[in-house]
């Protein structure tokens, strides 16, 4: 960056271009703010769909409600859509809303420091150094893999990776390749690695609850209809969001109404699954809901290939023999890790300083926590986008994010109103007391109260990733920022300095 611009200057400051940080810019523009960069640490838009190109990778949310409701596709394939469906809609999205000029690749994130007397954040990136009046950050929680710390792995002298980060180069056909992992990455790679390895063994925790995924193709007369007739992709996803709305009471007040969809999940894995000590294998002891909902119909009939094993999960590697807890050995090329991410334990966190000299990992040391998931208290003019406890268990995450953009411009229109230089700091009574309602709602959950250990809960067992009610609910929790819970701070003049440095001087 030449030395002229070593200290560009924006009026936001986005920081990811998957959905929230796409659709941030988006709003954006239209509340007439241009002076605005979305900063990518890749090369191009897309986010989770992006860095995720495993083999069989789609979306376990029906299409026209995983999608923006200010940009409908008439177009989509499927009902649930693949991820290069998604992918090239998103790149669509910076095209048709012509946000292109404000993005900038190969930009990561390196620091961010408040700054209390400029009211402003300094952001370090990989392309230099900028200065922001807010920042959005929209990083996500999906997109930091996790490896677990298996003894002996440093050792293993085959292949290694994670399924967010696919090795498209390395050949499987032929190899004995152990999956370690059954979440909603691993259920869309077995059925179709299997095709082509020599073995696969799956290292299993804990089996997940399987339901059928409703899957099929789109019909050209329907695209047609959502295309020339708006109205009818509209009615559509509102009665994909109804059926969901629906269904929320059951997770979040009445777990114990799960009982017949468990039984409709026994019932597609047993079709498929004929061997009775595989049927008990794979049959989760907790309750359903409790860890996410996986949908497959395919899965189950890659299990009971022969060539396909399930046992407990990888306690440790001995040069090329995997062992797993149940004391199986297997012997492996390769190894693909369906671990997930760093969900409760942000990487951007680690890079963040804020108004205390403290970062935002140290604040969050004893669980992630947010008012109304965007505004974490001492870091002014720092909103997150799928923040602490605005994970949803049943429906899509879009719905999440448009939530919070209407909450990021109604923060921007207040800072405007306010006038001058001016920054809002979420107050800590304000968040605790937010939080103190969200724990306390948690209990009755079936994420809580399920009997499961999930990837929901912290390394102190809190459950800070979900929201505990409807997405109408969080709708109308987000609608507009309420002064009361922030503290104004505004930019001390040369003439306050001055007066202050006097008074300074005359007490001495």
């Amino acid at each position: 960056m030449a030395a002229g611009l070593a200290r560009e200057h924006v009026r936001v400051a986005v920081i990811g271009s998957g959905f929230g940080g796409l659709g941030a810019a988006v709003r954006l523009r239209r509340a007439g703010i241009t002076d605005f960069l979305v900063l990518e640490r890749a090369g191009a838009v897309g986010g989770t769909w992006r860095d995720n190109s495993y083999p069989g990778c789609a979306c376990d949310v029906p299409s026209h409600l995983y999608s923006f409701s200010f940009a409908p596709n008439p177009d989509w394939p499927r009902a649930f859509s693949g991820r290069r469906h998604i992918r090239a809609y998103l790149e669509r999205i910076a095209d048709t809303f012509g946000l292109r000029p404000h993005l900038r690749f190969d930009a990561e994130v390196l620091a961010l420091r408040w700054d209390g007397e400029a009211l402003h954040w300094e952001v370090e990136t990989a392309r230099g150094p900028l200065t922001a009046d807010v920042v959005v950050s929209a990083t996500g929680p999906l997109s930091d893999p996790k490896i677990p710390d298996i003894p002996g792995l440093d050792g293993f002298p085959g292949k290694v990776f994670h399924s967010a980060r696919w090795d498209h180069g390395y050949d499987l056909r032929g190899k004995r390749v152990a999956m370690v992992g059954t979440g909603a990455s691993a259920i869309q790679i077995v059925p179709e690695i299997q095709k082509e390895v020599r073995r696969l063994t799956l290292f299993q925790r804990t089996p997940p609850w399987v339901l059928p995924r409703m899957d099929r193709r789109i019909t050209d007369a329907e695209r047609w209809l959502h295309s020339r007739l708006p109205a009818s992709g509209a009615l559509r996803r509102g009665l994909l969001w109804g059926i969901r709305e629906l269904q929320v009471g059951a997770f979040t007040k009445r777990p114990a109404e799960l009982g017949l969809v468990e039984r409709l999940a026994g019932a597609h894995m047993r079709r498929a699954i004929k061997d009775p000590v595989l049927q008990s294998r794979l049959t989760p002891r907790y309750r359903i809901g409790c860890k996410r909902i996986l949908l497959s119909n395919d899965y189950y009939p890659a299990l009971a290939r022969p060539h396909v094993d399930v046992v407990g999960g990888l306690k440790e590697i001995r040069g090329t023999t995997l062992v797993g807890s149940d004391g199986t050995e297997t012997e492996a090329d390769a190894i693909i890790f369906g671990t997930g991410f760093h969900v409760t334990d942000l990487p951007i966190a680690q890079r963040v300083t804020g108004a205390k000299g403290t970062t935002l990992a140290e604040e969050w040391k004893g669980g992630m926590e947010a008012l109304r998931g965007t505004s974490a208290a001492g870091f002014p003019n720092f909103l997150t986008i799928i923040g602490p406890n605005t994970g949803l268990g049943n429906s899509s995450m879009i719905l999440v994010i448009e939530a919070q953009l209407t909450y990021l411009t109604d923060y921007l229109r207040q800072l405007d109103a306010l006038g001058g230089k001016v920054a809002l700091d979420a107050r800590p009574s304000a968040v605790r007391a937010y939080n103190d309602m969200i724990q306390e709602r948690m209990k009755r959950t079936v994420w809580n109260s399920g009997g499961c250990d999930s990837w929901y809960l912290d390394g102190n067992g809190r459950n800070t990733t979900l929201w505990p009610g409807s997405t109408g609910e969080f709708k109308r929790v987000t609608r507009r920022v309420r002064l009361a819970e922030y503290e104004v701070l505004r930019q001390r003049t040369e003439a306050g300095q001055r007066a202050e440095s006097a008074a300074g001087r005359g007490s001495r």
